[in-house]
């Protein structure tokens, strides 16, 4: 995707999944009532699957069936047939807010014929004002991205905060957990600033399964940022965000270890992180951020290189060190500068 464009939120969306899972909700959905119908992918290819599912839901969606036209719409975006998809979903706008929704993620990351943001948006505002169960959330979750990087519409950090907070609604667990989330580091923003709502949502987040909050949490607790300082609660929430895959988590526990002067751990740790490459593929697989990633591999990177430069942990290679010093630089300049001025002011 082009970098004007929004990876919109469709995460726990009843239906919007791949094509498997399409074919899977039309067995669930239709096999016991249409007579001979089956989708065996034991015995057929999956391209003899989709033409099978195909066939049915052209025939359902001839009848008035919603949900048959719904899912033939969802077949083809999944397949990639986006003319028909948007067809399809068209159709039935005005009485599936699913469908709706579908086409606002198609105008907004220009999968139709034109990219439309502004109607992207229009879509979007009308799910949440039409849907009540978790798909109004994640509309409201999608208007407060857009808003905050004014894509679409005029950027405003307060439109951002009220639909974020619409969207996480007190930290319902039904609600949107990326809303909470993005509130807990919206107010860790140096412009927004309000540490201890950041804790509160971080927290309710965390609560709620965010493996991003687990790891901010722990850093909040780490340091003392709007909470009192607990290291017991500190390194439990980055050990475990750590297992779960948090790199920002990974790379604080190789400071934290550094610190400690727990060098053969903290070089290990560090070499670990410094092997990821593959940023985006580690956000989609954990739900962490991709900024959040690359800040933690840049520190990462930086502390493998003081423990290469003073042979603490490790054989001295003070070439690698410089290799893996730059790495950091180039990672995120801004986390190597407050690390190099730590080492100046002996806080590292």
């Amino acid at each position: 995707m082009g970098s004007s464009k929004l990876d919109w939120e469709t995460e726990s969306l009843q239906g919007l999944c791949p094509t498997a899972r399409v074919l899977s909700t039309v067995t669930d959905v239709y096999q016991d009532r249409v007579e001979g119908f089956s989708l065996d992918p034991q015995s057929e290819s999956l391209a003899t699957l989709v033409e099978k599912a195909e066939k049915l839901l052209k025939t359902r969606a001839e009848t008035g069936d919603t949900q048959a036209t719904f899912l033939l719409g969802q077949l083809y975006y999944e397949e990639g047939h986006y003319t028909e998809a948007e067809a399809v979903f068209d159709s039935i706008k005005d009485r599936e807010p699913r469908a709706l929704y579908q086409l606002a993620v198609m105008y907004y990351d220009g999968l139709v014929t034109t990219a439309d943001q502004s109607k992207a948006v229009d879509y979007m505002k009308r799910v949440a004002e039409w849907d009540e169960g978790c798909l109004r959330y994640t509309a409201l979750y999608n208007l407060g991205r857009v808003y905050l990087e004014g894509f679409g519409v005029q950027a405003s950090k307060s439109e951002a905060e009220r639909y974020w907070l619409m969207a996480a609604n007190d930290g319902n667990p039904n609600a949107s957990v990326q809303a909470q989330c993005s509130l807990g580091m919206f107010y860790s923003n140096h412009e927004t600033q309000d540490l201890k709502q950041a804790y509160f949502w971080h927290s309710e987040a965390c609560g709620n399964g965010s493996l991003e909050s687990q790891g901010a949490l722990g850093v909040m607790y780490l340091y003392g940022y709007g909470v009192c300082k607990d290291l017991q609660a500190a390194l439990y929430c980055l050990k475990e965000a750590a297992e779960r895959g948090n790199v920002y988590a990974q790379s604080h526990l190789t400071a934290y270890y550094y610190r400690q002067k727990l060098y053969s751990r903290a070089a290990a740790l560090a070499k670990r992180i410094c092997g990821y490459e593959d940023i985006n593929g580690i956000a989609k697989c954990t739900g962490c951020l991709p900024e959040y990633i690359s800040k933690g591999i840049a520190i990462a990177c930086f502390y493998y290189a003081r423990c290469l430069q003073l042979g603490r942990g490790l054989p001295q290679n003070r070439e690698k060190a410089e290799h893996f010093y730059q790495k950091a630089a180039l990672m995120n300049p801004e986390v190597c500068k407050k690390l190099q001025m730590d080492i100046t002011y002996g806080r590292v």
